[in-house]
């Protein structure tokens, strides 16, 4: 579950070319990755997950990407899909796949605020 000083600095980088704002946490042993306010990756075993949802994951499966797995044996699957090494080098290539986990970070963010908000009586 560790995460390498350099790889957390080349994938921040990297990531920085295709994404705004930002910024990282350090949090169980990996580190999240926010771009503004959006929670969209991952670091884990010097590997980088995107944020996926039921709009996104069909092209993350499509590409052959599979689920981060925190405890290693399936017994719980995160909504965060692995993504080849070398994708992380190009930043043509590795832009769309952000732009997907963006916005399920953002679909995610929009239907939390609509659960936490309290509903007007009728």
């Amino acid at each position: 579950m560790a995460v390498t000083p350099g790889f957390r600095a080349f994938a921040l980088e990297q990531l920085g070319r295709v994404a705004t704002n930002l910024r990282s946490r350090s949090m169980f042993g990996g580190v999240g990755i926010y771009s503004a306010e959006r929670f969209f990756a991952l670091l884990d075993d010097d590997a980088l997950y995107l944020k996926v949802d039921d709009e996104s994951r069909a092209a993350f499966e499509a590409q052959g990407m599979a689920p981060f797995l925190p405890f290693g044996d399936g017994s719980h699957v995160m909504q965060y899909y692995g993504i080849p090494g070398d994708l992380l080098e190009d930043a043509d290539a590795l832009r769309p796949w952000v732009e997907r986990a963006l916005a399920a970070a953002g679909r995610k963010g929009r239907n939390r605020r609509s659960r936490d908000r309290p509903r007007r009586p009728r």
